[in-house]
C-alpha cells in the first residue's frame, strides 16, 4: 500500500517537473505558479482586489501572474498604467482570448480586439453620439427628461423606503435607448427587465470566478457549468436586440436617420467590400452601448446614494449649493456644474470610490514590447488595476476615505486630479465617458434639489462591501426618501 502511494507521488512530481511554467527571460516577477492552474489559489476569486493589492505590496507596481498556462502582467499605479495605455498604447490595446471574446465572438466595440473592426466601429460611435446631441441641449432634455420619469417613480415613495437595485438600470437604459431607437420602456416592462438583468450577470460572471476556471482550464470549457450561462444570456440577448433593429426597420426612411441605428443602417448601404459594417455586428454593437451606457452610471448611482445617505453632512452641503445655483430655475443645466464645486467634487468623489470598473476590461498586448525595463512578449493578458490608482497614496488627500475634498484645491474649487481614471485611459477609454458624466451630474443635482435620502431606521448597519465582477456594484440596499419640495417645478 506504501509502495503504491510513494508511485503516485513520484509520478505526481514527475508531471510536475514537466509541465512546470517556464517564466519568460525578464518577466515581471510574480508569485510561483502550479503547473496547470497556474496562480488560482493566490486569489479570493469572489472578490481578488485586496489580494492584488498585497502582491503589489511585495512585488511592486507591475507583477506577472499565471492565468492557468497563460501568462498575465497586472499593472498598478498612476505611473505604470499611463505608460502602458497612454503613451504605449498600440502595443497595450490588443483584447486577449477569453470567456468575454468567446461569449461575443470577438464582435461590437469592447471586446473586439485592436483590429479595422474595432477601429472603424468605434469611430463611426464617436461620430454619431456626438451629431446625436451628446455635450448638446438635445442630449441634456432626453436625460432631464427620463429624470422627471424617475421623480414620478420616487414621489410614489415619499415617506417609505425603496430599493433603488434595478431603479437607476432602468433610468440609464431608458436614455441609451432613446439615443439608439428613439424610445425607451416603462419601469417594470418585462423586455427593459429582461435586457438589464442579463447583461448585469454577464458582468458578474465576466471577470468572477467561473470566468478564471474557464481560461485557466480549456478542457472544462464543453462542460454544463455555470460560465455556460454567460453564452445563454448573451444569445437572449441578440435575439432581444435582433428583434428590436427588425421592429425599428419597418418605420424607419432610408437617408432620414432618427437616432443611432438609422445611421448604421445608412451608413451599412453606402459601404463597400472592404467595410466591416453588417446587420450581425450591429446586433453585438448595440449591446456593447447599452452596456456602456448604463452599468457604469447606474452603479456609481448606488454606490452616490448610498454614502451621501451615511453622510447626511455632505448631502446637506450639496444641497445648499444647489439651491442657491437653482433658484428661480425649473431645470438643471449641464453648464450649472461650473457653479457647484462642492457637488461637482462630491460626484467625482463618488465615482472615486465606486471603483465601478476596478480591473478595466482586459488587455492585450500586440507585439513584444518593454514595460517599467521588463520584457512583455505578445499575446500576454494585461490586467490595468484601476483600482490601485484610484486610491494611490500620494496622489489623493485621503486616498482610503469618502471626501469630496480631494477634488477641491485650497481656495475650495474643482480640481480634476490626473489619477482620476474610473473610465480607464487610452483609445480604449471607455465610449459613454461623456454621456455617463452628463447623466451623473443632471441625475444627482435633480435629486437631491428634491429629495432628501436617508438611512431607513430598520436597515442595521450599511455594508460597503461590494459585488465584484467587470463592475462593482454596492450590496442591495433600501433608502428612504423624503420630499424636500411640497410643489412640483413645472
Amino acid at each position: 500500500m506504501l509502495g503504491s502511494w510513494i508511485l503516485v507521488v513520484f509520478c505526481v512530481c514527475l508531471l510536475f517537473f514537466f509541465i512546470r511554467i517556464q517564466r519568460p527571460k525578464n518577466f515581471p516577477p510574480g508569485p510561483r505558479p502550479i503547473p496547470i492552474l497556474g496562480n488560482l489559489f493566490h486569489f479570493n476569486i469572489k472578490n481578488p482586489l485586496k489580494d492584488f493589492e498585497k502582491l503589489a505590496e511585495q512585488y511592486g507596481n507591475i507583477y506577472s501572474l499565471y492565468i492557468g498556462t497563460k501568462p498575465a502582467v497586472v499593472l498598478n499605479g498612476f505611473k505604470t498604467i499611463r505608460e502602458a495605455l497612454v503613451m504605449k498604447s498600440g502595443d497595450f490595446s490588443g483584447r486577449p482570448q477569453s470567456l468575454s471574446m468567446d461569449v461575443t465572438k470577438g464582435k461590437g466595440v469592447i471586446i473586439a480586439d485592436y483590429s479595422l473592426h474595432w477601429k472603424e466601429h468605434r469611430r463611426f460611435a464617436l461620430m454619431t453620439l456626438r451629431n446625436f446631441g451628446l455635450g448638446k441641449q438635445s442630449m441634456e432634455n432626453r436625460i432631464l427628461g427620463e429624470i422627471e420619469h424617475l421623480i414620478t417613480k420616487l414621489e410614489k415613495h415619499a415617506g417609505s423606503s425603496i430599493s433603488p437595485q434595478t431603479l437607476f438600470h432602468d433610468a440609464a437604459s431608458n436614455i441609451i435607448y432613446l439615443v439608439l431607437f428613439g424610445t425607451r420602456y416603462e419601469y417594470g416592462d418585462e423586455t427593459l427587465k429582461a435586457y438589464v438583468r442579463l447583461f448585469t450577470e454577464n458582468t458578474k460572471l465576466a471577470q468572477g470566478p467561473w470566468a478564471m476556471i474557464y481560461d485557466a482550464l480549456p478542457v472544462v470549457r464543453s462542460w454544463p457549468l455555470p460560465f455556460k450561462k454567460g453564452f445563454h444570456n448573451y444569445s437572449r440577448l441578440e435575439t432581444l436586440t435582433a428583434n428590436m433593429i427588425n421592429k425599428h426597420k419597418t418605420t424607419r426612411v432610408p437617408g432620414k436617420p432618427r437616432d443611432f441605428v438609422d445611421c448604421y443602417l445608412d451608413e451599412l448601404e453606402k459601404s463597400d467590400n472592404e467595410s466591416t459594417l453588417s446587420e450581425e455586428n450591429l446586433v453585438s454593437y448595440i449591446i456593447d452601448l447599452h452596456v456602456a451606457g448604463t452599468d457604469t452610471t447606474s452603479n456609481t448611482l448606488l454606490t452616490a446614494i448610498l454614502y451621501l445617505m451615511v453622510h447626511p453632512d455632505i448631502q446637506k452641503k450639496c444641497q445648499q449649493e444647489i439651491d442657491e445655483v437653482m433658484e428661480g430655475k425649473s431645470q438643471a443645466s449641464f453648464e450649472d456644474r461650473h457653479n457647484m464645486p462642492y457637488t461637482q467634487a462630491m460626484i467625482h468623489e463618488c465615482q472615486r470610490i465606486a471603483i465601478t470598473v476596478p480591473l478595466s476590461v482586459f488587455h492585450c498586448t500586440t507585439r513584444d514590447t518593454e514595460l517599467m525595463n521588463y520584457t512583455i512578449p505578445k499575446g500576454t493578458m494585461i490586467i490595468p488595476n484601476l483600482s490601485s490608482v484610484l486610491s494611490e497614496e500620494g496622489q489623493w488627500k485621503f486616498p482610503h476615505d469618502f471626501n469630496p475634498s480631494n477634488f477641491l484645491n485650497d481656495e475650495g474649487q474643482f480640481e480634476k486630479p490626473e489619477a482620476f481614471l474610473p473610465f480607464s485611459a487610452g483609445p480604449r477609454v471607455c465610449l459613454g465617458e461623456g454621456l455617463a458624466r452628463m447623466e451623473l451630474f443632471l441625475f444627482l443635482v435633480t435629486l437631491l434639489h428634491r429629495f432628501q435620502f436617508v438611512w431607513p431606521e430598520d436597515a442595521g448597519e450599511p455594508d460597503f462591501t461590494p459585488v465584484f465582477g467587470i463592475t462593482v456594484t454596492p450590496k442591495p440596499y433600501r433608502m428612504k426618501v423624503r420630499l424636500r419640495q411640497p410643489s412640483r417645478h413645472i
